[in-house]
């Protein structure tokens, strides 16, 4: 082995806040390779090794799955230049990025229905007096859902 520094799993652990048992699945998974053994039990893993598994939670902090990291990870051991995992990363990262956009889209409209119904809620004296009286004032009367099924005679 280098002069590099090496370590063993549970300083891994340690420095990374996983557990044995989670790198060694990332090492079954062929994202990570021990060196050499420090005696019959002991892995020792390269200075290479603790990169990737920062690469990794980064990786999975952005939503990525243990497959996506490893397709990553092979595009990267057969292109060194690291134009194809880039290519590969950035269309991924769009299709989150559209997905989150989507949900936050998700999440405004909810905060807006649910800001209607506290104003309407704050406006009237009993809950089933909306609609009511205080209709013609109520500035989300357009959309209200009884008011239409009362407009069409439900």
């Amino acid at each position: 082995m280098s002069s590099e520094r090496s370590y063993k799993i549970g300083e891994l652990s340690r420095m990374f806040g996983l557990t044995a048992r989670a790198i060694r699945y990332y090492e079954e998974l062929g994202l990570l390779e021990s060196e050499d053994r420090d005696g019959p039990e002991h892995r020792r893993y390269s200075e290479r090794n603790a990169v990737r598994i920062k690469r990794i939670q980064q990786l999975k902090d952005y939503g990525l799955t243990l497959a996506e990291i490893h397709e990553l990870f092979e595009l990267a051991r057969r292109d060194r230049s690291g134009d194809s995992v880039r290519k590969s990363l950035a269309e991924k990262y769009h299709a989150r990025l559209d997905e989150a956009r989507k949900r936050r889209q998700a999440i405004d409209e909810y905060i807006d229905d649910l800001s209607w119904h506290v104003e309407q809620l704050e406006r009237v004296q009993d809950f089933f007096e909306c609609p009511g009286a205080s209709c013609a004032d109520c500035r989300w009367a357009e959309r209200c859902d009884v008011r239409l099924l009362v407009s069409k005679g439900v």
